[in-house]
């Protein structure tokens, strides 16, 4: 039997709203209504494929949850929650959407409570006259927050990207509203991670064998100075601003292979989860993608071009939070130093 809207609902953001539902789910899972048994988090995060950090994330009410409508359906499969419910659920989540990019605050001073006020008459009879705006003033003001509104949103939620030594992650971007910076990968002993991996599948997807393994060694570098000279590039055996954008290839459903990875490793590692690593661009992939691009301001189309890659690249989440498809964080024996 589907529930009704709870008390302590009200007031709160639709993540707030959506992460409160799901949790509701998941301790209602295995009650003598649902007909199962509840499945750990671990358990339940391993079918969905995610992992247990990301769910718990989706699930904790004191924080609102951005779970992507793949992830919602699975996880009222898996529950066996309410039938009705899940409408509800995908009603909230698009409205995570609609806030997360076009809601905006416009100060603490006085509202106008009426046509009146809005259009500079006088208040209700009795109170104390509000703030009037006069209307060439509220059109001005309007026009002005229109254009102002994306770029508000994106530094208002949109993570930040870390910053590291040797430049594995571009910096945030700046009040000044510069444009993102390719990030600097070079020949290392260290694991480059989600970036090397993906450097690593663009490689194959040009042509060049190498592992792909997130350590850039000399095989690495090899094939990246080779690239470099095919694309008459500075043959400096280093992927930046010049290189990155003559590697990465626009990509959209029906699309395989290793650029297929690369994408859905770094979406996979951008902090939402739950992209399946397959090497086929599927609808799942695309629906991803969107929910990435909107969350960065970008056009939610569900196409890998250039500024979704250069986004990709930059929002990727730490080292230390690698997802279990990387494989081993070893480097194979004949790296050089």
């Amino acid at each position: 039997m589907a529930h009704e809207p709870e008390a302590q609902d009200r007031g709160q953001r639709p993540g707030e709203r959506l992460a409160r539902l799901l949790r509701r789910w998941w301790e209602e899972a295995g009650s003598a209504a649902s007909g199962g048994t509840r499945p750990t988090q671990q358990a339940l995060a391993s079918k969905l494929g995610i992992d247990q950090t990301t769910l718990s994330r989706y699930l904790n009410p004191k924080h609102a949850s951005t779970a992507p409508p793949r992830v919602v359906e699975a996880l009222h499969a898996h529950l066996r929650a309410p039938a009705a419910e899940l409408e509800r659920a995908r009603e909230l989540y698009r409205a995570v959407l609609e806030e997360n990019s076009g809601q905006v605050t416009v100060g603490d001073g006085p509202e106008p409570t009426g046509a009146a006020d809005a259009m500079g008459g006088r208040g209700t009879p009795g109170r104390p006259g509000r703030s009037r705006w006069a209307l060439p003033a509220l059109v001005a003001a309007v026009t002005v927050l229109a254009f102002v509104a994306g770029a508000v949103v994106r530094d208002q939620y949109a993570p930040h990207p870390r910053t590291a030594a040797d430049g594995v992650a571009a910096g945030a971007v700046p009040a000044s509203g510069a444009p993102l910076q390719w990030p600097l990968l070079k020949k290392r002993k260290e694991d480059h991670f989600t970036p090397g991996r993906a450097l690593q599948h663009l490689l194959r997807a040009h042509g060049y064998e190498v592992r792909t393994d997130g350590f850039f060694g000399d095989e690495t570098r090899d094939a990246v100075m080779d690239f470099q000279r095919g694309n008459n590039l500075p043959s400096d055996g280093k992927v930046g601003e010049d290189t990155w954008p003559e590697l990465v290839m626009p990509l959209g459903r029906g699309a395989d292979g290793h650029a297929v990875l690369a994408l859905q490793e770094l979406l996979h590692n951008a902090g939402q989860g739950g992209t399946e690593v397959s090497g086929e661009f599927t609808a799942a992939t695309a629906e991803d993608l969107r929910f990435f691009q909107d969350r960065h301001g970008l056009r939610p189309n569900g196409r890998a071009d250039v500024d979704t890659w250069l986004a990709l690249l930059v929002f990727q989440r730490p080292p230390s939070a690698a997802p279990a498809c990387q494989g081993s964080t070893s480097p194979p024996p004949s790296t050089s130093a």
